[in-house]
């Protein structure tokens, strides 16, 4: 809104020189990651007082570490100051005409939604048990379709690629969508099918895997942090002529508007932390963890880094994938790997304090992001 009026409408009709900076994405970006910081920060306190008066308290699962359940009452659903924080910003500063902005706004509210659910049942039940995993799993994955629907409908316009980009391989570019079979009418929804479920892995995964690592005080959302920064510089250079050409990535000028998104998300991120941090006075809940897994994952199938997302968000994955481990190894041969999962409890179990488990796991998810930058060039 602000870019229309500032832009669009102050220095185009009138000619006012100044506004002119307000056509560059940097400025915006910067501002919007400025305007999502001093939001959370200020309009954070009255957010955790209203939630303390509303008695939405985190419930600690009685299995978990003893040292978590001096956490029980702490105000949850904080990722509410987490979705407004990061959606008003991008709304104000971001050109608004751009339709994979609205994507990605979408998707952030839509995941969004589906957490404020499963904790408001929780509140309500006044135990650590909301949406059950069947009907969260069918939301997420609602969601999902509708999202790759339309990137296909993007994809015909020509907004958009279905091509996979391949870390460390110039050529190799493989097609999601079986080219063949779309002239043929009723063969086309098979066509595309490879591409949507794709899409849904990656994104239900995402998801997923953000609300797993949200389990100790300023873990996710450093991580979270780290993990926009990585998105931020690899979105801004995807839609910039010059350095996608460089780098030889896809060309998609329109996603460079994206970087705003990414920018109030780090923003935001930090404005978070700043109550989130150990110990922690609100909790963000599956409200915000699902929001900013899919706010992650549909930036990174917007920009055609899907393959590098396990990298992006290295520790959400590693998280994820003990608790795979865990349950598989325990179905199968009865035993566990880890002493707990996800992978920080297992930490916490082996004598690690909270606040070194959360610090250590923060520098290996910057190892990993830094890594994923470095696959733009080595190609």
């Amino acid at each position: 809104m602000l870019y229309w009026f500032l832009y669009e409408y102050i220095f185009r009709h009138f000619n006012v020189g100044p506004f002119r900076i307000f056509r560059y994405l940097t400025f915006r970006t910067a501002f919007a990651s400025l305007t999502a910081l001093f939001m959370a920060l200020i309009i954070g306190p009255s957010v955790i007082r209203r939630l303390r008066e509303f008695q939405i308290g985190q419930y600690i699962r009685e299995e978990g570490p003893r040292s978590h359940q001096k956490k029980a009452g702490t105000p949850t659903m904080g990722g509410l100051l987490i979705v407004v924080s990061i959606v008003l910003p991008t709304l104000l500063w971001a050109d608004l005409s751009n339709k994979f902005v609205w994507l990605v706004v979408f998707s952030t509210l839509s995941f969004g939604a589906i957490g404020f659910a499963d904790d408001y049942l929780k509140v309500v039940r006044k135990q650590n048990l909301g949406l059950n995993g069947r009907s969260k799993l069918i939301l997420q994955t609602v969601v999902a379709l509708g999202i790759a629907v339309v990137l296909i409908i993007l994809q015909a316009e020509g907004q958009y690629s279905t091509h996979l980009m391949v870390p460390f391989f110039k050529r190799f570019r493989p097609d999601l969508v079986v080219s063949s079979l779309v002239p043929n009418g009723h063969l086309w929804p098979i066509a595309f099918l490879p591409f949507i479920i794709f899409v849904i892995f990656v994104l239900v995964g995402s998801t997923n895997a953000v609300n797993l690592t949200d389990g100790l005080d300023g873990l996710a959302i450093g991580c979270t942090l780290i993990a926009a920064g990585a998105l931020t510089v690899l979105t801004y250079v995807s839609g910039h002529a010059v350095f996608s050409d460089y780098l030889e990535l896809q060309k998609m000028p329109l996603v460079g508007e994206l970087t705003v998104f990414c920018g109030a998300m780090v923003g935001a991120s930090i404005g978070f932390l700043w109550y989130n941090t150990h110990p922690a006075e609100v909790f963000m809940g599956d409200v915000g963890s699902l929001a900013l897994g899919g706010a992650i994952g549909t930036v990174a199938v917007i920009i055609k880094q899907e393959l590098l997302l396990p990298f992006i968000g290295g520790i959400f994955v590693i998280e994820a994938l003990s608790v795979i481990l865990q349950v598989g190894s325990f179905k199968l041969r009865g035993k566990r790997i880890f002493l707990m999962a996800p992978l920080h409890h297992h930490f916490e179990q082996l004598g690690w304090s909270e606040s070194k488990v959360i610090v250590r796991f923060w520098i290996t998810s910057l190892i990993f992001a830094l890594f994923a930058l470095t696959t733009l060039k080595l190609r």
